[in-house]
């Protein structure tokens, strides 16, 4: 069973759909129990940082994520729901994290451009992969594949051995991580069509 972690700030629905859409079920559950008993948990986010992390600890859930990983089950982060496994974020203050990864929620710098273009912030659309490590959630997947994004916060761990793939976007950000039973990305699989499904595809055969 594949458990969608609902904490009240996530696209959860489209997450749900990507599976289906690979032919594996997944279950959108508020339970912490049903967490406990998930084979797989998916943590999606969308949001400030801080709001999540708060909804986590209300709703009861850090402990059951923290049980699945280290019990060693697969795991998988996606946009701030990879965030909230960092130590902490600056987004609208300094604010702790579930420590999982070692390292820091940072936001893009302002005024950063490209060919004389100043980019926007958040970043939003398409960009391009470079990879560094390929856990086995990325197997099909080729360097220089386009996913797409929606933020503007990015992860710098402290263990760069734990960076899967990096992004540009005026700046070189790790796009995804993996560490042990654990992968998480900063852009949306759900929304990366042909990519993304396999990604998705690829979690929920992890053994």
């Amino acid at each position: 069973m594949i458990a969608i972690i609902d904490y009240g700030m996530g696209n959860l629905r489209s997450v749900q759909k990507g599976f289906e859409k690979i032919g594996s079920e997944a279950i959108i559950t508020a339970d912490p129990q049903a967490i406990l008993q998930a084979d797989r948990v998916v943590l999606p986010g969308v949001g400030a940082f801080r709001d999540c992390m708060h909804n986590l600890e209300q709703g009861g859930f850090v402990e059951p994520i923290l049980k699945v990983i280290t019990d060693g089950r697969p795991f998988l982060g996606i946009c701030v729901g990879m965030q909230l496994l960092f130590t902490d974020s600056m987004e609208f203050g300094l604010y702790s994290g579930l420590d999982v990864i070692p390292g820091h929620v940072l936001r893009f710098p302002d005024q950063m451009t490209v060919g004389g273009e100043k980019l926007k912030v958040p970043q939003m659309g398409w960009n391009q992969l470079s990879f560094k490590r390929r856990p086995p959630a990325f197997n099909g997947v080729n360097d220089g594949s386009n996913v797409y994004f929606v933020h503007s916060y990015y992860v710098k761990p402290d263990d760069s051995d734990v960076i899967a793939t990096t992004t540009d976007y005026g700046i070189e950000f790790c796009s995804s991580v993996w560490k042990d039973n654990v992968v998480a990305t900063q852009f949306h699989p759900e929304k990366s069509q042909a990519i993304g499904l396999q990604i998705l595809k690829n979690f929920a055969e992890l053994k």
